[in-house]
């Protein structure tokens, strides 16, 4: 009887000993999974986004060569994410309705998707090109130092941004292949490494290819090229029986083109403030992160969104509900920890590489208080845009991730120099 009465009482101690951690007393219930990955995913995107600040802040005097290239760069940075970041999500949809094959085919689902993220990546960097021409016409206006041409302007964005592609195309399907081998969900990791990378790759490009700029007959020659493959590009895709294809760059193009058209207003604010931006150099170490976490932020919520719908496990709502409340919440959850990691990075390793800057606590509070501003907004248009995006029967995979990027670009810049005014960094 002593014994039968022992073992119950070891068996429920052994029980509580095993109850799982719940974080946060629970309140993100069983979200803490997608949590914990896309946790991970953005601390990675955040530590690698400091190269890409330390390599933009090294870079100050290649920009001020060149007047206009720093309205350019946020446009050019956000089109690697905007293109694959939604190829990443309708991987992902692909995945999860179980029409995604590995074939090197051009017309599997796999294929057409890869060739039209090329396709809009080329195209748009032309696009942008010429937005880019318009804009720097009307915001500059000191005679002794004009902007870069439009050949100029073409030849960055298309050189600097196809090498970027390149390299962000073969993370991204690398990330679908570890994905299905490690049980990930690509929605909770594609848009911080994509844009991790993006940013990593697109920079150091772009400022290879100014080394084709200002060549004369060489740079024309280049740009009429490039012009030309793009045109050429889009209209054997328009014309082809690749429906997946079609439609992905049909549905994409002008969203693109939008979407950088208000990234390049971002680097105009960028441009506005240089000065500012200048006297203590850290926060260009700072910048390329903060812009990445916060459209990171809402590339997740947009993609789990997506999916979701695609799923029918999300109904579209005016408020919020179910799972869509809890994906909200667990997004502005993640954003304290993610730009207190930044703020606190950034502002080591400025020090550290001998930045000017005004002390590691103001660039920690400047990063939080305009993270946590940014993220709200970013969550509200990653919700609402999906819902907009559905209601007209289109894919939200090809909008969300770019329209929440863009408008991040802007907004993200306005809270960057609003938090510096608001802790009185001049």
């Amino acid at each position: 009887m002593t014994r039968r009465s022992v073992r119950p009482t070891r068996r429920v101690r052994l029980s509580v000993r095993r109850l799982p951690w719940r974080p946060l007393g629970g309140f993100l219930g069983p979200a803490i999974r997608d949590a914990n990955q896309s946790l991970a995913a953005l601390s990675f995107s955040a530590t690698t986004s400091l190269i890409t600040g330390l390599t933009f802040a090294f870079f100050v005097g290649k920009i001020e060569e060149f007047p206009g290239l720093l309205l350019l760069i946020p446009a050019a940075i956000g089109l690697r994410g905007n293109v694959f970041g939604p190829l990443g999500g309708r991987l992902s949809t692909s995945m999860q309705t179980g029409t995604l094959t590995w074939s090197r085919r051009p017309d599997s689902v796999l294929g057409q998707n890869v060739i039209a993220a090329m396709t809009l990546s080329l195209a748009a960097a032309v696009g942008l090109a010429f937005i880019a021409q318009i804009v720097s016409a009307t915001v500059f206006s000191d005679p002794g130092r004009p902007p870069i041409g439009l050949a100029d302007f073409i030849v960055v964005s298309v050189f600097g941004g196809t090498i970027a592609s390149l390299v962000v195309l073969v993370i991204t399907l690398g990330l679908t292949v570890a994905s299905t081998r490690f049980g990930w969900d690509l929605d909770n990791v594609t848009a911080p490494l994509v844009s991790a990378s993006g940013d990593f790759v697109t920079l150091p490009a772009l400022v290879f290819a100014t080394t084709l700029i200002r060549r004369g007959g060489l740079t024309q020659a280049l740009a009429v090229l490039f012009v030309l493959v793009a045109v050429v590009g889009v209209a054997w895709i328009a014309r082809s029986a690749l429906e997946i294809g079609k439609r992905v760059l049909l549905e994409s193009l002008p969203v693109l083109l939008m979407a950088g058209t208000m990234s390049l207003f971002a680097g105009v604010v960028l441009e506005r403030f240089q000065a500012r931006l200048l006297a203590y150099t850290v926060f260009l170490v700072l910048l390329p992160g903060y812009l990445a976490t916060s459209g990171a932020l809402g590339g997740i919520l947009s993609s789990r969104l997506s999916t979701k719908l695609h799923l029918g496990l999300v109904k579209p709502s005016a408020i919020p509900q179910g799972e869509a409340r809890t994906d909200l919440r667990t997004t502005y959850v993640l954003a304290l920890p993610i730009f207190s990691l930044l703020g606190l990075l950034s502002g080591s390793i400025g020090l550290a590489a001998g930045r000017t800057s005004p002390g590691v606590f103001t660039v920690v509070a400047v990063a939080v208080t305009g993270g946590v501003i940014a993220t709200a907004f970013v969550s509200i248009v990653a919700y609402y845009a999906t819902l907009v995006v559905v209601r007209f029967g289109l894919n939200p995979d090809n909008y969300g991730i770019p329209m929440v990027s863009a408008s991040l670009d802007v907004v993200g810049a306005f809270t960057l120099v609003g938090a510096l005014l608001l802790w009185g960094v001049t």
